[in-house]
């Protein structure tokens, strides 16, 4: 097979390169997602080079800083072999075909349509951050940045039975999305406090600051942003000390050790794209473009405050 990927190659400049295939099961792409956090990051050239080894993913090709093919939310349909014909999620970057393992790819429940499973790696890491943060039946929770990870572990958390949950972000037009997850909604200024737990998803040290201040006695922060090389000030005078917070980070590359005895990450996935078969989810599908005129587009997407997650069509 011949291919054709985006690549990152320079800063905020990207471009359709040919790429390698690999050897395995033969994929052709039929949506990728652009996951806006991350790919801003490494668009932008701002992956540390501490973490140059750690951040590299499935299928990437190139070298950080530039030039690197990158990405992580691929669905697409298999075209020989046992699996012919049917549709999967893989952790791939943005190509139009590609081979891979039979053990890297996921089959879609059928219960999925083929277009929302491009959230599948968002979904997987709301799980995980859920897992991390320890909440449970009745706890009053806040997530702080509703991007679709914050706005994804919002939904989950909202279906803890009593939980009361807010999703929390500057744009006021996230209201609208909190409503269609069914979930609850306010502005920095506005959030309750003494919280169980707080979720900080929002990639700011103002939004780190709000959750330490709305967190209640010996509550849990967990901070799932990824701030690249940038630094963070932050003040822990206050109430931190007095009431014993916790500042816990959660990443997706590894399994929370409590859940390690028996799940697997092909078990995570799976149960990421069973969570994804609720029709709400398409409200964080917040445009489309096809491949080709990707290149043209990709900084302004990464760049658009309003972008959710940005479906590219093949």
């Amino acid at each position: 097979m011949t291919a054709a990927a985006l690549w990152c190659i320079a800063p905020d400049q990207a471009a359709i390169r040919p790429a390698q295939t690999g050897t395995g099961v033969p994929i052709r792409t039929l949506f990728s997602g652009i996951s806006r956090g991350t790919e801003r990051l490494v668009s932008g050239g701002h992956v540390p080079a501490s973490e140059y080894a750690s951040m590299r993913g499935p299928g990437m090709e190139g070298d950080f800083p530039f030039p690197v093919k990158y990405g992580y939310c691929n669905v697409g349909e298999v075209e020989d072999g046992p699996l012919a014909g049917r549709h999967v999620f893989s952790l791939f970057p943005h190509q139009t075909h590609f081979c891979l393992p039979a053990q890297n790819l996921t089959v879609l429940p059928a219960a999925l349509p083929v277009p929302r499973a491009v959230l599948a790696a968002n979904m997987e890491t709301a799980l995980n951050i859920l897992w991390d943060s320890g909440a449970g039946a009745g706890d009053r929770v806040a997530v702080i940045g509703a991007g679709v990870v914050g706005a994804l572990v919002g939904f989950l958390a909202a279906q803890l039975p009593g939980a009361t949950v807010q999703l929390v972000d500057i744009n006021p037009a996230r209201a609208a999305l909190a409503s269609a997850l069914g979930v609850g909604f306010a502005p920095p200024d506005d959030v309750a406090h003494d919280c169980d737990v707080v979720v900080h998803t929002s990639a700011t040290p103002a939004g780190l600051s709000l959750g330490l201040s709305v967190a209640g006695q010996n509550a849990t922060i967990v901070e799932a942003s990824w701030y690249g090389d940038k630094t963070v000030p932050l003040s822990l005078g206050g109430r931190f000390h007095s009431r014993r917070l916790r500042i816990v980070a959660s990443q997706v590359g590894h399994l929370p050790p409590a859940r390690l005895p028996r799940w697997t990450y092909a078990r995570r996935m799976a149960k990421a794209l069973d969570l994804l078969c609720d029709d709400r989810l398409d409200a964080l599908i917040s445009g489309e473009t096809a491949f080709a005129d990707l290149p043209d587009r990709y900084a302004a997407i990464l760049s658009a405050p309003d972008t959710l997650c940005h479906r590219i069509t093949y």
